[in-house]
């Protein structure tokens, strides 16, 4: 190109002189170099050029699937991140749902319904494995009754026992149908022994009943100490008859999962519970 820009610039000179004969001062008898573009330019203009060829190279090598690529990375942007987001941020400071008024509540059932409406219906029939592994608990609803049972029943915290809930895990194995519902404690001692540290484990099975439905049957309960005490064996707590059991505690009970990704989980009870989980 640098060529072709040199070979115009010198057909288009001219002899400035009138006449082959002319001896004006103000004539040349040499093409006049001041239309001839400076090495510089030259240069400039090849560089926008290879420029140009580079960046036409470069989009033509772009994969041919260049467009799903690009929807991938809308879908990740859209709306549902941003409501899961939202409903995080809600529950994040509500201790699990103990430090939740009925303000705080409606806001968290609001935000779930949000999100449970962008998923759209869940269907795990074909595809139990999305619910393996272990889950934290970041709300539930149910502990606005103040116990361990969440809107079932159990051991009331912070009243009559001196309980002090931690951490909340559901661990679900789709393989052997395994469900555990694993809570961490910590048990008050008399002064001046130090609080007992405990991790008790409801141990449970479960079984699909609908699309998105799940069965749990309450099997046992074992209490692990931990801390100074996690050498001490592993203790069964144990269960009450059924013939003395209320009908309201069987130990068994259903829910639906009203959303499912890879790592957030909303399940709404028998008895209205709202609990949201993420993948641990």
């Amino acid at each position: 190109m640098a060529n072709s820009l040199l070979q115009s610039s010198v057909l288009l000179s001219k002899f400035s002189s009138s006449s082959p004969s002319s001896t004006s001062s103000s004539s040349c008898s040499l093409p006049c170099i001041s239309n001839i573009p400076s090495k510089s330019t030259v240069q400039r203009k090849r560089s926008v050029v290879l420029r140009a060829a580079s960046i036409e190279k470069a989009l033509n090598d772009l994969p041919a699937d260049v467009d799903k690529v690009i929807d991938g990375v809308e879908k990740a942007l859209t709306p549902t991140s941003e409501i899961k987001v939202k409903l995080l941020s809600i529950v994040a400071g509500l201790n699990k749902g103990l430090a939740a008024n009925a303000e705080d509540m409606e806001k968290a059932d609001a935000a779930a319904k949000e999100l449970e409406a962008a998923g759209g219906t869940v269907d795990i029939s074909e595809d139990q494995e999305k619910l393996q592994g272990r889950w934290k608990l970041v709300y539930s609803s149910g502990f606005s009754s103040r116990t361990l049972g969440g809107s079932r029943p159990g051991p009331p915290i912070g009243r009559l026992l001196p309980i002090t809930l931690g951490q909340v895990f559901q661990r679900i194995d789709v393989f052997s149908k395994d469900f555990d519902n694993i809570v961490e404690l910590q048990l008050g001692a008399p002064w001046p022994l130090p609080p007992i540290e405990a991790t008790a484990t409801l141990e449970h099975k479960f079984e699909l009943t609908g699309s998105n439905k799940l069965k749990i049957v309450f099997e046992r309960t074992t209490v692990k100490t931990t801390g100074n005490l996690a050498q001490l064996p592993l203790l069964e707590v144990p269960r009450i008859p059924d013939a003395f059991r209320p009908s309201s505690r069987t130990g068994s009970g259903e829910f639906e999962i009203t959303y499912l990704d890879a790592d957030t989980r909303i399940t709404r009870g028998d008895r209205g519970e709202l609990r949201v989980f993420v993948k641990a």
